[in-house]
């Protein structure tokens, strides 16, 4: 019995077999040039059309999806007509390189350079070698490379997933996913949870294993075991009968005792609204509204906003939606807003921060918001992303207030805002924790990197101090203001727990993890939660954090969790 561990990203016991990501495309031979028969200008055509065909493909597959697939799809598509791809491969075309080699060798220049900035920027680079090789495989003919086709259901395996591939999973196919790469707040994890897919990234050696091994893949656990036993199938056969009581949340978060903790969900737009309503999400927690903005050169219109928020508002009237404003710059970088030449993009100018650079979309977007806002009955509120000073929180509130939103408030990611939140809270209503980056920026841990998942973990006790600092920040206030948490740290049932101890009022998370988190809230009253939130900042480290809480937790076993 072999046994590969890895980190577990998202939850459930299943068995099956193996199915390997196929080889990438080949690599066009070095120094190849163009056919005799072939010129430059129709070499550079042919390059252009391919591109777009490569586009028009990931852009109807991103029509199809929602939510975080059809972010990432859209994104990819991007980067197939990116200009600066494309004229580097036109310029290596005209000095007499085809075609092929031309945007093969573009694309490892501007991945290089993306990946040399770091930080977001970096992700970008996956992007743009995915980008290129099913270019190569347009000009060539052949089938892109993508997910294995299958009349089965198979556990999908892989050294790592490309953005669009994760994006458009059949969950219906593919029973399971590891890969022996990425990080536990890479695309594909963020994927997998969205589509509640059991998975496990940076799994070491797992891309060896033969395709139709029979293996047992643990995602809460992160580990596949090849061979598995009797209580292997015992396992899955247990978490088979468990996932009709953890598909169905009814609505109510609250602790055994009663305690009040109500559960939201992340949504990207109407889609995934209408999803998160059907599966008794409480309210939205984190309302994304980068979607209206993406593939465009120029800013939408205050109508077009307007309409695209009122689509989500009006999935849940009477309850509360919290939008968090353009979180631009990083990995989403915008023409008409950000600077994609920034040496370190994920300390840069983002989120909040581009209305110094380029004022006028934010007061554009907050008019939008408050016009669909008062065409709707949902209880409204906005944050902005990036806030790290309390006089940045006052500007925001001003703003909003000259807009005409009632309930402004922040978001708590970058470690200055956790430490003077109660001068930050003094300005606004509420804070909500974006956990992933809060993480990745107190443990200076690129959280798209696998050789950093242990310690890019919410479970770091330096980043649990920082929540509770937040919410103690917002007890120095009277009455304490609403602090909540919207960042992936929500959908872990056994983090959640601590993070209630730890004083937070809401939790949002994807709509698939509700049931698993209001089932185990309901296993433990708010003193034995207090109790394993001091539990948990006691521990030297994150490792030591997770397990002694989850020790006291036997229900995750029992359910799989």
């Amino acid at each position: 019995m072999q046994n590969f561990q890895g980190v577990g990203v998202s939850p459930g016991r299943v068995i099956g077999t193996i199915r390997q990501m196929p080889k990438p495309v080949s690599e066009p031979p070095s120094g190849e040039q163009l056919a005799a028969s072939v010129s430059a200008e129709d070499a550079i055509a042919g390059l252009k059309t391919a591109a777009q065909s490569v586009h028009d493909e990931l852009k109807a597959r991103a029509d199809k999806a929602s939510g975080d697939g059809q972010k990432v799809l859209e994104a990819t598509a991007l980067m197939a007509k990116d200009t600066m791809l494309l004229k580097s491969a036109a310029k290596l075309i005209n000095k007499g390189t085809s075609a092929e080699r031309a945007i093969w060798e573009a694309g490892a220049s501007v991945s290089e350079m993306l990946h040399n900035l770091g930080g977001y920027m970096a992700e970008r680079a996956t992007d743009v070698l995915d980008v290129r090789a099913r270019i190569v495989a347009e000009l060539r003919g052949v089938p892109a490379p993508g997910i294995p086709a299958s009349d089965a259901p198979f556990i999908l395996v892989a050294e790592d997933l490309a953005p669009a591939d994760t994006a458009t999973l059949d969950p219906l196919l593919v029973k399971a996913l590891v890969t022996s790469g990425g990080g536990p707040q890479s695309h594909t994890a963020i994927i997998a949870r969205s589509l509640g897919l059991p998975a496990v990234v940076a799994a070491h050696g797992v891309d060896d294993i033969p395709d139709g091994t029979e293996v047992f893949v643990d995602g809460a656990a992160g580990s596949l075991t090849v061979e598995p036993t009797e209580e292997h199938r015992t396992a899955a056969l247990t978490w088979l009968e468990n996932a009709a009581t953890l598909a169905v949340f009814d609505g109510n978060g609250t602790t055994a005792d009663g305690h009040l903790v109500p559960l939201l969900a992340n949504v990207g737009g109407a889609k995934d609204a209408a999803k998160a309503a059907a599966l008794g999400a409480q309210g939205v927690g984190l309302f994304r509204t980068e979607f209206c903005f993406l593939e465009r050169d120029t800013e939408p219109t205050v109508e077009e906003q307007a309409a695209a928020y009122k689509g989500v508002f009006d999935a849940f009237p009477g309850k509360k939606v919290v939008l968090r404003t353009l979180d631009a710059g990083a990995d989403k970088p915008l023409p008409f807003l950000t600077d994609a030449s920034e040496p370190n993009p994920a300390l840069g100018v983002r989120g909040y921060r581009t209305d110094f650079t380029t004022p006028g979309v934010l007061e554009r977007q907050l008019e939008a918001i408050a016009a669909a806002s008062r065409e709707s009955e949902a209880d409204v509120w906005v944050m902005a992303p990036m806030i790290s000073t309390a006089a940045e929180a006052a500007r925001f509130a001003s703003m909003c207030d000259a807009a005409g939103i009632k309930t402004p408030g922040v978001m708590v990611e970058v470690p200055s805002a956790a430490l003077t939140s109660a001068a930050v809270l003094r300005h606004v209503g509420f804070a909500s924790l974006g956990t992933n980056d809060l993480t990745q920026y107190a443990m200076a841990a690129d959280r798209q990197l696998g050789p950093l998942a242990e310690l890019n973990t919410p479970w770091q006790p330096a980043v649990l101090r920082l929540v509770q600092l937040t919410v103690a920040g917002s007890l120095e206030e009277g009455n304490g203001k609403p602090v909540g948490v919207c960042g992936e740290a929500a959908a872990d049932p056994a983090l959640a727990v601590v993070l209630v101890g730890l004083g937070v009022t809401t939790l949002s998370m994807t709509a698939r993890s509700l049931a698993a988190v209001g089932t185990v809230l309901r296993t433990v009253t708010l003193e034995q939660a207090q109790e394993l939130a001091r539990l948990a900042l006691s521990a030297p480290d994150a490792l030591d954090a997770k397990a002694w809480v989850r020790a006291k937790l036997p229900v995750l076993e029992e359910l799989g969790l």
